[in-house]
């Protein structure tokens, strides 16, 4: 297997997204793809599932929000001060989604640990909920309104969130690594039918309050690609970085 290290700076909302499908669907059957990138402006983004009525477009606009739906599950995301990642995968790797999810956890825990020794306290949640109840209750539509198992935890409160999704016969799995918590703004854009306030900071935290310091997003970059090569047994080559015509490219409609 060919592993791929791509390293982008801030990019839109629906390049993003782009991306990592384009990336899925032209997946050789040798190759697999570890990227990291940022948001810029800010970004909610929607679950593949979830309705855009979830959302007040207007204050989202005014307020000079990208929005989009992700090509995977899940809910509710304000991308904002984080870093995200994205693997794709091809079904010949040999790996079930299943394992895919967990060594993916385990490879960002192995890197958050490297950037920080207070970041060794993060965990794996051990319990899966039940879904059909949660996606009932007013936290339903926020992704970081509750864990999944396998997701990466800081005293039973969420840091990492992920979704997968299997495309053909290639896995793309993304997540949202919390550094800051200007995501937890999401509930002001949110429609809500409960009079109860959502508030993000009974469920998340964020690495920046973690460890008591501003996030060097490169720093953690490196440590995370560090953990990731520990994991998965591999080494990405010495400029490990690619450039975006080194890969195909993105078609603005699929």
């Amino acid at each position: 297997m060919n592993w791929h290290l791509i390293q982008h700076n801030k990019m839109k909302g629906q390049y993003n997204m782009d991306y990592d499908i384009e990336l899925a669907y032209s997946c050789a059957a040798n190759n697999a793809y570890f990227r990291l990138y940022r948001w810029k402006p800010y970004c909610i983004s929607l679950g593949a599932n979830q309705s855009f009525d979830d959302i007040n477009l207007d204050k989202t606009k005014k307020d000079g929000l990208d929005l989009v739906k992700r090509p995977t599950g899940g809910r509710a995301i304000l991308h904002a001060e984080e870093l995200t990642y994205s693997v794709v995968i091809p079904a010949s790797a040999g790996y079930t989604p299943k394992e895919v999810y967990e060594k993916i956890s385990i490879a960002l825990l192995n890197g958050l640990s490297l950037y920080h020794p207070k970041l060794k306290g993060l965990c794996l949640e051990n319990e899966q909920p039940n879904f059909p109840k949660l996606l009932s209750e007013p936290s339903g539509k926020l992704c970081f309104g509750s864990a999944a198992k396998n997701e990466i935890k800081y005293l039973g409160k969420k840091v990492v969130g992920s979704a997968q999704r299997k495309l053909s016969n290639v896995l793309l799995q993304h997540g949202s690594i919390l550094c800051g918590n200007y995501h937890r703004k999401l509930v002001d854009y949110i429609h809500s039918d409960s009079d109860t306030r959502l508030d993000l900071s009974e469920s998340t935290t964020e690495l920046d309050f973690i460890i008591g310091e501003r996030i060097n997003y490169t720093e953690l970059q490196n440590s995370l690609i560090a953990g990731f090569e520990k994991e998965w047994n591999i080494k990405f080559p010495e400029i490990n970085s690619e450039s975006v015509e080194s890969i195909p490219t993105i078609k603005e409609n699929f």
